[in-house]
């Protein structure tokens, strides 16, 4: 009997880190027999160097650019995707769900979606670096070793959080933060999420309980957005972990929590 074939999967990483980072699972997710690919950012260049030297090409993109170029890509594939997001790539890969334009979707970190009204402290130190100065709107912003320490890195040694800066960081536009931000004062904000999409794919979001930049309280309140929807909408936490857990060197665990619950989802 032929094996039913697998969707493919799309990560999408958040602010900060590059595509490249998600090598790693994608290798994971090849040896359980999945195809997937880890598609770059609008202006994001093929490598973390060239980003970094053209910090210009990635400003001022939004989320629903952003999303815009996510959805070109999965029309390119023909067929709907599973799509895992990091940080801000947990917002897209949730809207892109509620657009029934997924087959499923994880949201690891996800940044808030308009409804989620929780703002931590640390989550507001954590973005100081954005919202420091309000040309940052139209800006790229890049983040220096100590801030990068406080809002991925917090959970780990410093030592791990510096080569993690060094080997994976590139500047993004500010726009996406400022955008959530304003999202529960906008009627239209684009990080507007359709939660009550009922047929839809299974949604898993998982948190990092020391994360600082998406505290679990962020998390478990997106979950509660979901709450008119009957389509399955689960939770995991990894108590001791933070914004850094797709890409330390706890992130197999990660990894393999997804496939598990993709495995149970039919996927």
């Amino acid at each position: 009997m032929t094996e039913p074939t697998k969707p493919p999967v799309v990560f999408i990483h958040g602010l900060w880190l590059h595509a490249s980072s998600w090598e790693p699972w994608i290798e994971l997710f090849a040896q359980a027999g999945y195809q997937a690919s880890a598609p770059t950012w609008p202006g994001e260049a093929s490598t973390v160097a060239q980003t970094r030297e053209n910090p210009d090409a990635v400003a001022d993109f939004g989320i629903e650019e952003v999303t815009d170029h996510f959805r070109k890509v999965i029309d390119g594939l023909g067929v709907r995707p599973i799509v895992i997001g990091h940080s801000f790539g947990g917002l897209f890969a949730q809207k892109l769900l509620g657009e029934d334009l997924a087959a499923g979707a994880i949201g690891i970190d996800a940044a808030q979606i308009k409804g989620v009204l929780p703002l931590p402290l640390s989550a507001l130190h954590s973005t100081l670096p954005v919202f420091k100065s309000p040309a940052n709107l139209h800006k790229a912003v890049s983040l220096t070793a100590e801030q990068f320490r406080y809002s991925f890195g917090n959970a780990i040694e410093q030592p791990e959080s510096d080569e993690l800066h060094e080997r994976w960081t590139v500047p993004s536009p500010g726009k996406p933060l400022f955008q959530a931000a304003a999202a529960n004062f906008s009627l239209h904000s684009p990080a507007k999420v359709d939660t009550d999409l009922a047929p839809r794919g299974p949604l898993l979001l998982i948190a990092g309980g020391k994360d600082h930049t998406v505290p679990e309280v962020i998390t478990k309140s997106t979950a509660k957005q979901y709450r008119h929807s009957s389509a399955v909408t689960d939770v995991t936490t990894f108590a001791d972990r933070g914004h850094s857990l797709t890409i330390d060197g706890g992130w197999r665990e990660v990894a393999t929590t997804c496939l598990t619950w993709l495995g149970a989802q039919g996927l």
